[in-house]
């Protein structure tokens, strides 16, 4: 809680596998995808270092195979909540006291087993059940997660270190304690490596932590769980539900001991979490902190001196992997009339070689959507595009839930700059491009600027430093995550910290000792060694 006086291993980024065919790594995966997707997993909740089984349970199926179940997971009772909270305030009075070092030695075996014997199941897990091709687990559940972990102890360390100025007179120091009370994650389903670090990075500084994982999420969070047990996490530090959402929540903020929330998911929510915190706002012990990301319309913007290949490329992989379901993923785009024409040929090239289906045939690129609704919506936003006459679609369109929650990468062009696509969070595999003159360029910044609630991520695209300096300036509060000549997804922990603002969240940066000092409650402490024993100043005479 306080100094630091243990130098830890200097954090450094994972390395990421290729997964190349003949390779052992692909061999592992597979025989590992291929046990876990023909078993039956039960996933209770976990509360006080235990699996807690409940009356009420519901299934997993993979989205790109929703007929077939892979396993259930139990949904908590109000009094399970009840229990997780009470469990987890006891936890913390030895937890909020362990010396830094121990909780630091803790999330690096973490680190330290999902790099190496729970790599593969990990990875086949979010394959499974998030349906994300092997690359797009690797990079997440793998190597991001790594990353949080090792990473935050370092920015533990780092902060600990902080120390104000002491004098001859006065030792001044910095106690960085834990918040007071407990704390809540709530996680979504389109990573794992969130889905670890929001709870994991609140308990390292401290804190005691009920998470509540998406219901798309469970099987790669079992995994996390199974991980962190085994890692040493104590009993009670660390309680996860499944369930009613609406319950859990109510039931937590109705705590008097509720001191923070970490969430990750939709702008509603989390407005309405919000909202609800301040209702209640005269009953907690302290002020809770709130922390969250949230949606994203992000953009790339393509000047006339862009490479017509790079915009290509970036549009594809910035819009498609994942099925267009990060955070960051590029779904509007903006490019200039001199070079449409040859980017456009490039992409409709590109999505001709790409493939869709079971994350378990590697070569595929994309996968299926996370569940029905998600498929409905987006199929329901192709359908009108096809119908409205200032929108064309150029590739892509189809769609197909028969088997799983299947749909193209799909361009839609439009004449009209506040199209409905241009302006709506989709959060799949649907890119909308408007196609502006070159001369426009400065009035098409400020369009990009203004059109979106969102702030979360974007690109410029150009080789005229001019353009993207001007950029860089008119489009500073569009995004928190700003990219120059590169897609807009892919920000990797301790090189791009994550995190955007407006519409899209508070900014906390995950990935940042910036996010760390918000689940911290700093007390200064200063020692005189000498102690007057007159009031009076000179001044007095």
């Amino acid at each position: 809680m306080g100094k630091g006086f243990f130098k830890v291993p200097v954090a450094v980024n994972e390395p990421i596998k290729t997964y190349a065919p003949g390779s052992s790594e692909r061999e592992a995966v597979l025989a590992e995808y291929s046990k876990m997707f023909n078993s039956k997993v039960d996933v209770p909740l976990y509360i006080n270092g235990k699996y807690v089984k409940t009356k009420t349970t519901t299934t997993m199926s993979p989205p790109h195979d929703h007929k077939h179940v892979v396993g259930t997971y139990h949904l908590a009772e109000k009094s399970h909540v009840e229990e997780a909270i009470a469990t987890a305030l006891e936890a913390r009075k030895t937890w909020s006291q362990l010396p830094w070092e121990h909780r630091a030695g803790i999330f690096l075996k973490a680190a330290e087993l999902i790099a190496g014997p729970y790599r593969a199941k990990i990875n086949a897990a979010t394959m499974i059940a998030q349906s994300k091709t092997i690359h797009q687990a690797e990079i997440d559940s793998a190597c991001e997660l790594i990353d949080f972990l090792r990473f935050n102890v370092q920015y533990m360390t780092e902060i600990y270190n902080d120390q104000p100025k002491s004098t001859s007179d006065a030792w001044n120091r910095i106690e960085y304690r834990p918040l007071e009370g407990f704390t809540y994650a709530v996680t979504p389903f389109n990573f794992t490596a969130i889905a670890g670090n929001l709870p994991s990075c609140m308990a390292l500084m401290g804190n005691v932590v009920i998470w509540k994982p998406s219901n798309h999420q469970v099987y790669s969070a079992k995994v996390i769980m199974d991980v962190f047990e085994k890692a040493g996490v104590p009993a009670g530090v660390i309680n996860v539900v499944f369930g009613d959402a609406a319950m859990i929540t109510d039931t937590i903020m109705a705590s008097p001991d509720f001191s923070g929330l970490h969430y990750t998911g939709s702008t509603s929510v989390f407005q309405e979490l919000w909202k609800k915190i301040g209702n209640n706002i005269a009953n907690y012990k302290t002020y809770p902190r709130i922390v969250g990301e949230t949606g994203g319309k992000d953009f790339i913007v393509a000047h006339h001196t862009a490479d017509p290949k790079q915009v290509a490329t970036a549009i594809v992989r910035g819009a498609f992997e994942f099925q267009g379901q990060k955070c960051s993923a590029a779904s509007r785009a903006y490019i200039a009339k001199s070079i449409w024409s040859k980017v456009k040929d490039y992409v409709v090239e590109d999505l001709k070689t790409v493939t869709m289906g079971s994350p378990e045939d590697m070569s595929n690129f994309v996968t299926a959507v996370i569940h029905e609704a998600s498929f409905d919506k987006l199929a329901n936003y192709i359908d009108q595009a096809r119908k409205d006459k200032n929108a064309t679609i150029i590739a892509g369109g189809n769609y197909d839930k028969s088997k799983g929650y299947f749909i193209e990468p799909t361009i839609i062009e439009t004449t009209d700059p506040k199209y409905t696509t241009m302006c709506t969070e989709l959060f799949g595999p649907v890119m909308t491009i408007y196609v502006y003159e070159d001369k426009d360029f400065s009035k098409n910044l400020k369009l990009v600027d203004e059109t979106s609630e969102y702030a979360l991520t974007g690109a410029i695209m150009a080789t005229d430093r001019y353009a993207i300096d001007e950029a860089t300036k008119a489009l500073q509060n569009a995004a928190g995550n700003f990219y120059i000549n590169d897609k807009p997804t892919g920000a990797v922990v301790g090189q791009q910290p994550f995190g955007g603002a407006r519409a899209s969240g508070t900014n906390d940066k995950a990935g940042s000792a910036q996010n760390l000092l918000r689940w911290i409650s700093p007390r200064m402490i200063k020692e005189t060694f000498v102690t007057p024993t007159d009031y009076k100043y000179p001044f007095l005479g």
